[in-house]
């Protein structure tokens, strides 16, 4: 008997939603630890929040768990919350894409990404949860923008364990790696074939005077780190590679060849793409230190950026390819026009004949900007506006409230489930 096709490989473009799942737990003076789930209110309101996502009409939800409360101290774990919650997900219908890290380790791990033990705990953490919920939960996400942690953690020295420079990317993008394909060797070993693997990293563009003598050899250095995890957990780095000099201090030949030996493939490759915040702009005349302290100006390349992202990913790694994150935040209309363009250009690249398998809006709800970390002002002031349903402080909680959004999205959502584009 042939196996029925799994989702991404039935043909259909599947609409998805996500909820903002960023966890970065550590404190210390001038910085609050941040964790989305509290700020939203999503550890109270979990069942209601699935149902919401239900009832817009996704499919597949894109959900995180928070390693570090499922493992407060070495050798303790406590799924109790993720056992109600991934019931109350399941009993939804929905096809849940999880989140295994979307940069939160837990406290008592020394140096974070950093740790040279990281890439071992990482794998235990995801065996034991495939073990857990492998006979009802089948797709996993390793690592979620890794780039983004590789460059927060390892080179601007914004999150722990707050490295800086090449150099520092180079480290924690490299623990990275050796965690991400330890742990899809995990969860392969633990639920066999039935696994199926959806990678997700930022675009990340660059435009404007690159060539310029002062731009030249930063420009090349980012558009290649970009890649770099994901390039060698596909086995795609050796000594020819751009990189390789910066890589020096990390990975040496034997491990590089390790990669090789060990490459794990995505099943689908995720795109997350921002149009306001995707691209860069190298300035002519004009050098910045990037980051958070000088950052190059961003470039709205609306869906041209958001096309040329995915022709990039789908190329590199020959993967079926799916929009994994993308919204605006701005007002309502704004943000229907963008669902709207963004929706008829995958549409397009469909009919020219690209393997693009999914769409999410990204988040289901609104969420409350990074900023919040290292401010002592209320959540409300962090609020971005970019979400189908609106937040709202209230006596009782924060309420969910939809706007026009939704039901924008629901016509979507119901246009794909019932033709096949």
């Amino acid at each position: 008997m042939t196996a029925a096709p799994r989702w991404f490989e039935d043909g259909r473009l599947h609409l998805a939603l996500g909820i903002e799942d960023t966890f970065v737990p550590q404190s210390r003076d001038g910085e609050r630890a941040i964790d989305e789930y509290e700020l939203t209110e999503h550890y109270e309101q979990y069942a209601e929040d699935f149902a919401l996502a239900a009832g817009s009409g996704a499919e597949l939800l894109r959900w995180g768990v928070p390693w570090y409360r499922i493992a407060p101290e070495p050798g303790r774990w406590d799924w109790s919350w993720t056992d109600r919650a991934v019931n109350a997900l399941l009993d939804t219908g929905l096809t849940p894409i999880i989140d295994l890290l979307h940069y939160g380790t837990p406290l008592w791990l020394e140096r974070e990404f950093a740790n040279p033990d990281y890439p071992h705990h990482a794998a235990e953490f995801a065996e034991r949860f495939a073990t857990r919920y492998g006979d009802r939960v089948t797709d996993y996400t390793p690592v979620n923008e890794p780039v983004i942690h590789a460059l927060f953690s390892g080179e601007y020295g914004y999150w722990p364990p707050y490295l800086h420079g090449p150099a520092g990317f180079a480290t924690i993008a490299a623990n990275l790696a050796r965690g991400f394909v330890r742990t899809q060797q995990a969860i392969a070993a633990s639920i066999g074939a039935r696994a199926a693997f959806v990678h997700v990293d930022a675009a990340m563009g660059f435009v404007g005077d690159e060539t310029a003598p002062e731009h030249l050899e930063e420009a090349s250095r980012l558009r290649h780190q970009v890649h770099l995890v994901e390039d060698l957990v596909t086995g795609r780095v050796d000594d020819r590679h751009p990189l390789r000099r910066h890589l020096m201090a990390a990975i040496d030949d034997a491990e590089l060849s390790w990669f090789r030996e060990n490459a794990v493939q995505p099943d689908v490759m995720g795109v997350n793409y921002y149009p306001r915040h995707s691209t860069e702009l190298f300035e002519p005349g004009v050098r910045h230190a990037g980051g958070f302290t000088d950052p190059r100006p961003a470039v709205d390349r609306g869906t041209e950026g958001l096309r040329d992202a995915i022709d990039l990913y789908a190329g590199r790694y020959g993967a079926p390819v799916m929009i994994t994150e993308t919204c605006v935040t701005g007002s309502v209309t704004e943000r229907i026009r963008w669902l709207d363009e963004s929706v008829a250009l995958a549409e397009r690249i469909r009919a020219e004949g690209t393997r693009l398998v999914g769409y999410t809006w990204w988040p289901l709800f609104d969420m409350y900007e990074w900023t919040w970390r290292h401010s002592g002002r209320p959540r409300a002031d962090h609020l971005l506006t970019m979400g189908l349903y609106d937040l709202a402080e209230s006596p009782e909680g924060l309420l969910r409230l939809p706007n026009p959004v939704a039901a924008r999205y629901r016509h979507h959502a119901s246009l794909h489930r019932t033709t096949n584009h």
